[in-house]
């Protein structure tokens, strides 16, 4: 925390450089996407979607192919090009940022299992936020995570943020600092916390049958062995991904009573946060990134920071899109056109300005921060994603 957030991303972008293991003699790894599997908007299997086309394709390309030079200027290098089926595509940018944005639409979406909403989104506490679905994983899901973790790695290399929403906890757990129980809980699933609460701050044995009475009207209680009519709970828990899961051994048979129900809630809590820990998962995903930047660079930034690098802030800054805008041919940023053209953007709200940049740019955010914005000795490093705004071509007129 004593670093400017600045300061680390010159020092990341340095080590970047200095980590280039595919040099200009060699050719960029091609693959080939078939839009046609994924058309009408439903994919209908997983292995269809372009994260999977993909994660086949690049199985086979050493990840040092993948390692290349921080992308700058118009025409920036990146970890592989990009061939659609029967579409022709002119250069390699435009079809390099579509791929990343469909495929962050396909992750964050029902066709492939890697990301999960968090449970407090449903009651629209941190609304359309994903974690690592926590579950035992397979050898092929196991890829699928890594090649995630390379995608993270490619994007930062290639400058290009993601527009992924992944919870707080996803980033700490990438850059390796503890999850705090009660913070992190609250975040993922408001509602499991909230009914630990509840068996943490009984008072006395009424207040327990009560709230299992509760807690049986709502079908997560059965009846106590001893008294047939009075409901209790027993040590099983539904976990993240729905299945009912024992506490402790033989946990479907133990009833929770006034001397173990703090052990109960207890048990509870430490569940959910190895659920949100995932360390499977997240074994495979570090892998992944490790295999594109050095993990030595996740020591210097804070979970957040982690998150703008990779994933740029969700708003568009017109301020820092006009910085960075270049004009060709004897067009001017004060030709009375150009000054329509920005006032217009301003009456945008920040849907049609994402939707603006999606269209303009291929992608849905731009970076957060460039070094070359102070003039330092950075400068040269220009974002791979100027806009341009050219003359019309064809004849002159109005």
């Amino acid at each position: 925390g004593l670093i400017f957030y600045d300061t680390k991303v010159t020092v990341m972008n340095r080590v970047l450089n200095a980590t280039v293991q595919r040099t200009a003699d060699h050719a960029a790894p091609e693959i080939t996407l078939d839009p046609l599997e994924i058309v009408g908007g439903e994919i209908r299997s997983s292995e269809n979607s372009y994260f999977c086309q993909a994660a086949r394709q690049l199985g086979c390309v050493p990840s040092s192919q993948l390692c290349v030079k921080l992308a700058s200027g118009g025409d920036p290098t990146y970890a592989f090009n990009i061939r659609f089926t029967g579409e022709e595509v002119h250069g390699t940018s435009g079809s390099f940022r579509h791929f990343l944005w469909q495929v962050c639409k396909e992750l964050q979406s029902s066709s492939l299992s890697l990301l999960l909403l968090c449970p407090s989104s449903a009651v629209n506490k941190n609304k359309g936020k994903y974690i690592l679905t926590p579950s035992p994983i397979t050898y092929a899901e196991e890829q699928l995570f890594h090649f995630f973790g390379q995608l993270l790695g490619i994007a930062i290399r290639a400058d290009v943020p993601l527009p992924l929403d992944l919870l707080p906890s996803f980033w700490k757990t990438l850059v390796g600092e503890p999850l705090d129980p009660d913070v992190d809980l609250q975040e993922a699933d408001i509602l499991t916390y909230n009914y630990i609460k509840k068996f943490e701050n009984i008072s006395d044995e009424t207040e327990l049958e009560a709230l299992c009475a509760e807690i049986a009207s709502q079908h997560l209680a059965t009846e106590s062995p001893d008294c047939p009519n009075k409901p209790c709970c027993k040590f099983t828990y539904p976990s993240l991904t729905g299945e009912e899961v024992e506490l402790c051994p033989r946990g479907r048979h133990i009833p929770v009573g006034w001397e173990n129900k703090d052990v109960y809630a207890a048990a509870i809590r430490s569940l959910r946060m190895r659920e949100l820990q995932t360390p499977e998962c997240m074994t495979a995903v570090r892998a992944g990134l490790g295999s594109i930047i050095p993990l030595q660079l996740l020591t210097t930034l804070t979970p957040l920071e982690m998150e703008l690098r990779t994933c740029g802030l969700p708003y568009i800054n017109l301020e820092f899109l006009k910085a960075h805008t270049m004009y060709q041919v004897g067009l001017m940023e004060t030709d009375q056109h150009i000054e329509f053209f920005w006032s217009a953007l301003e009456m945008f709200t920040q849907e049609e300005l994402c939707k603006f940049i999606k269209f303009a740019c291929n992608q849905e955010r731009i970076p957060f921060t460039c070094p070359c914005k102070d003039g330092g000795p950075d400068t040269a490093h220009v974002p791979p994603y100027p806009m341009k705004i050219a003359p019309p071509d064809g004849a002159a007129g109005t």
